[in-house]
């Protein structure tokens, strides 16, 4: 029998993701129409010019193929060579073989290592999870925390869709809290108890609440004070943290900096509030999203719960092990007086200093536009503007409209979440900085003949 779309779950049909929905699928058709598309939809930093790191490379080369140690003699530096045969020795059959569950340990035990220098406190590498990349892990604890349909889960208005697809997909509630845009996207405690007020009037059993730091489509920063307030508020109500990490190096406006929710739930002694925080090969400076790469961590979780995780990680055997080499990478750089050192901090100062060059060029250039208002892009890789629109029109006609008459693919305010009466687009940072400078000016053009 043929399957019928009547056939299919309702879960699965109310299930979207905007980042990949109408709009990108009619750029596509246009692109294979020989039209030029800038795609400035999603966080792809290489599809965007964006070039690998070498060292991550380098020792992906030879994890993959160890022979090349032997056949490119004096090619690779010796402290490549040294991490890949580190990594092939902890996965004790090489990529090609499933690993345990959770990870291959060596692995673990650098992410610990790495979360012991940024911290400044040690952690089990028995709670560090090795992912198919963040959404993977984030769907790992969604799935732990949602036992049936009355669960809510806090998620940020504007938030990065694989929250709202996957909670629907698991046939939970979503519990909406507003960041303030007059605010920087700032969280106020105010707006989170009005938030969580609702969802219990409306008969919603609240179990977590999701931060995404630095922010995803906002951009925005959050400081320590941030931070404490929301523990604070999780503990006072019994809610879980999902921390969504990932942008922690891509931070551009002097005086911030990344302040881990672990770190401050350490500091805190918030022992009875459980945290999951989420990092990613895809992100930061590194832009390695088609290799899979990521990890989770957990803090005050019991040790049956736990083990219910592990459970869920054993259904899909392991993350990849490619994706575990890069995780690898990233977390153990070379460090100052090593031979790969000096090209590893060049390259990165170059990528994280043409984000923040781009980052101040967007913004800037999105308010010269009547009509449209960019908060300053703190981090992160996006700018989420508000426009506005003639009468009848919505942010999807008017992404769409864009797409048409310019090529550039951006994605609608509504597929994030936003404040009633409002309308935005999110769009990254990535594209080069000419072709960004591009974007601005015919954005601008768009703008002012649209309205």
């Amino acid at each position: 029998m043929t399957i019928h779309l009547t056939d299919l779950g309702k879960a699965v049909l109310e299930t979207e993701y905007a980042v990949r929905g109408p709009i990108v699928a009619r750029a596509a058709e246009l692109e294979k129409q020989g039209r030029e598309i800038i795609y400035c939809n999603i966080g792809n930093p290489q599809s965007l010019g964006q070039k690998a790191l070498t060292w991550n490379r380098q020792i992906l080369a030879l994890c993959e193929y160890p022979a090349l140690m032997d056949l490119a003699p004096g090619i690779f530096p010796p402290d490549v060579i040294e991490t890949a045969k580190a990594i092939l020795a902890g996965t004790k059959h090489g990529l090609g073989a499933y690993s345990e569950s959770r990870g291959v340990r060596f692995i673990r035990e650098a992410v610990a290592e790495f979360i012991l220098e940024r911290d400044h406190m040690r952690v089990d590498p028995d709670a560090i999870f090795l992912t198919d990349g963040a959404s993977k892990g984030v769907q790992t604890i969604l799935r732990l925390l949602i036992a049936g349909p009355q669960d809510g889960i806090m998620i940020p208005i504007p938030q990065y869709p694989l929250y709202s697809a996957t909670i629907t997909l698991y046939e939970g509630r979503m519990v909406p809290y507003y960041l303030d845009e007059a605010n920087g996207w700032k969280l106020s405690r105010a707006m989170l108890e009005a938030s969580l007020a609702q969802a219990k009037a409306e008969g919603t059993h609240v179990k977590a609440i999701c931060v995404i730091n630095p922010g995803n489509p906002t951009g925005a920063v959050l400081d320590e004070a941030n931070i404490e307030m929301v523990i604070g508020f999780a503990r006072d109500h019994g809610l879980s943290i999902l921390a969504d990490e990932v942008y922690q190096e891509n931070i551009y406006l002097p005086g911030d900096e990344f302040v881990s929710f672990a770190k401050v739930l350490h500091q805190m002694e918030a022992k009875e509030v459980s945290l999951f925080s989420f990092h990613s090969c895809s992100k930061g400076f590194l832009g390695e999203c088609g290799v899979r790469g990521g990890y989770f961590e957990y803090r005050n979780v019991p040790e049956d719960v736990a083990a219910q995780i592990l459970k869920l990680q054993s259904v899909s055997l392991c993350a990849n092990l490619a994706g575990q080499a890069a995780t690898c990478a990233m977390v153990r750089p070379p460090k100052p007086g090593m031979p790969s050192y000096a090209r590893y901090a060049e390259e990165k100062a170059a990528i994280l200093g043409a984000l923040k060059q781009r980052a101040i060029l967007l913004a800037e250039g999105l308010n010269r536009i009547e009509g449209i208002a960019c908060n300053v892009i703190a981090g992160a890789m996006y700018a989420f503007p508000s426009i506005t629109l003639p009468p009848g029109r919505t942010d999807f006609d008017y992404a769409m409209a864009l797409l048409e008459q310019t090529g550039i693919c951006v994605v609608p305010g509504s597929g994030f979440g936003q404040a009633d009466s409002t309308a935005h687009f999110r769009t990254t940072i990535l594209p080069p900085t000419d072709k960004l400078q591009k974007v601005v000016e015919a954005l601008g053009e768009f703008h002012r003949n649209y309205r």
